[in-house]
């Protein structure tokens, strides 16, 4: 492995683009270069690339990034997580470039945070705090609100610590002992408390409301794709292609937060729903995968889920590792059921950045496409359709010829294999899905 590049990077911001309103930032990543060094670990992504994605990140809020930095880390010290020279050494440039708030790329604890916003004079946020921040920004539904309100809220509990700092917290006793800053600790506690209490009783309404949504979907009945992927992959863009849809698509970090659903035909006439979800992102905070549990059942629903990667982008396979990481602790967690990666079709987009579909190196069960110019989009369909007739059953059934109604459903939700008639019935051998078959079974 190379060693990771320089500490310091300085970036210029335009005269054009500094003004009063402007908030200037920095990013400041830490690398531990041990990770990278143990044999048999599984290697992570290039200093410079997550350096990159978090300079997305902040940008995406609309902080202007004047300072970037990659720090190596022999250890992680509890105080400060940097070195007392590091730390040193960045607040001279966070003073230099009248830096105002600091992006470290990592998780801190409320201990690393305050004695670093202390050290460095500014506000300081860690990687978790500034995904929220983007999830709070770009939450447009009811549903999205409440669940960005509750990761936010399970997130700043824990940094009560932080608030108060001017009064009196002496441990443990009763009565008074405690002090003044414990008791308004605890009271902004019991006040955070009460409200995750009423955020989850909300969010469980809605995960009821979209059990009924996905019942009365089930009763059409109409087969659900549901796209996941890597941010910023260029789901809603594809999303758009095949549907015909104008979701909102920009080449932005999150751009999309709340799941949107539209109809969808596929070359063999088969109707179809293609859902689109939130994006994914390498260390996705707890805190959020919890709250957005509502939106990623979902995927858990679907019976045919496209993986879309961005096959430009040089991180490819560690965005992959990512996406699969998450639907991994889906399982885990019993959202998901363990046989996902068999009704998974990956989806590799933006070919056109590539030379074109002929131009992205070929993996067994993928599909190259490029969303922009609709190049591979009728090959993705064709996969699709495949894929959804690998989960039907085959069925036998004879139908009295005056029984027009019972036949045209089944021409309508089915493939007919073959047809027979006599003078007795109509013999259809006919393709459809499980809930399809119980259903007209059942009739």
């Amino acid at each position: 492995m190379t060693d990771p590049p320089r500490a310091d990077v300085a970036v210029p911001t335009p005269a054009a683009e500094r003004t009063d309103t402007t908030v200037r930032a920095a990013v400041i990543l830490p690398w531990e270069r041990q990770l990278r060094e143990l044999p048999g670990v599984e290697q992570p992504r290039a200093a410079e690339a997550r350096l990159a994605e978090a300079v997305g990140l902040t940008a995406s809020i609309g902080l202007i990034v004047t300072h970037t930095a990659i720090l190596p880390l022999r250890t992680r010290r509890p105080s400060l997580l940097f070195g007392e020279g590091q730390v040193a050494i960045q607040g001279e440039a966070i003073s230099r470039n009248d830096i105002e708030v600091v992006v470290v790329d990592a998780a801190l604890s409320p201990v690393q945070q305050r004695n670093l916003e202390r050290a460095w004079n500014c506000k300081v946020i860690d990687r978790t705090g500034l995904i929220l921040d983007i999830f709070g920004e770009r939450a447009a539904t009811k549903e999205g609100t409440l669940q960005v309100e509750l990761a936010h809220l399970a997130y700043q509990r824990s940094r009560l610590v932080r608030s108060w700092t001017h009064l009196e917290r002496q441990r443990g006793g009763f009565g008074f002992l405690g002090g003044p800053g414990e008791t308004q600790i605890e009271a902004d506690r019991r006040l955070i408390d009460d409200r995750l209490v009423r955020l989850r009783k909300d969010l469980e309404q809605v995960r009821r409301t979209r059990g009924l949504h996905r019942s009365a979907r089930r009763r059409v009945p109409f087969p659900v794709i549901a796209l996941v992927g890597y941010t910023n992959a260029g789901k809603s863009t594809l999303f758009n292609a095949l549907t015909g849809a104008e979701v909102s698509a920009k080449d932005q970090l999150f751009a999309t937060l709340d799941p949107t659903m539209r109809g969808l035909r596929l070359a063999s006439g088969r109707r179809a729903i293609l859902s689109d979800t939130v994006g994914f992102i390498s260390q996705l905070p707890h805190e959020l995968v919890e709250a957005f549990r509502a939106t990623l059942e979902e995927v858990s629903e679907a019976d045919v889920i496209l993986h879309v990667r961005d096959a430009a982008h040089p991180e490819t396979v560690a965005q992959r590792g990512d996406v699969i990481k998450v639907l991994d602790d889906m399982v885990a967690d019993g959202t998901l059921d363990p046989g996902w990666p068999e009704r998974t079709i990956e989806v590799l987009n933006k070919a056109d950045l590539l030379g074109g579909v002929a131009r992205v190196p070929p993996r067994d069960g993928a599909v190259a496409v490029s969303a922009v110019t609709g190049d591979g989009l009728d090959t993705l369909k064709a996969a699709i359709d495949r894929r959804i007739a690998e989960g039907m059953e085959v069925a036998n059934y004879d139908i009295p010829p005056q029984d027009g109604a019972r036949m045209a459903w089944l021409y309508q939700h089915g493939e007919v294999v073959e047809r027979h008639d006599d003078d007795a019935a109509v013999h259809m051998k006919v393709r459809l899905l499980p809930a399809d078959r119980a259903r007209f079974e059942r009739a």
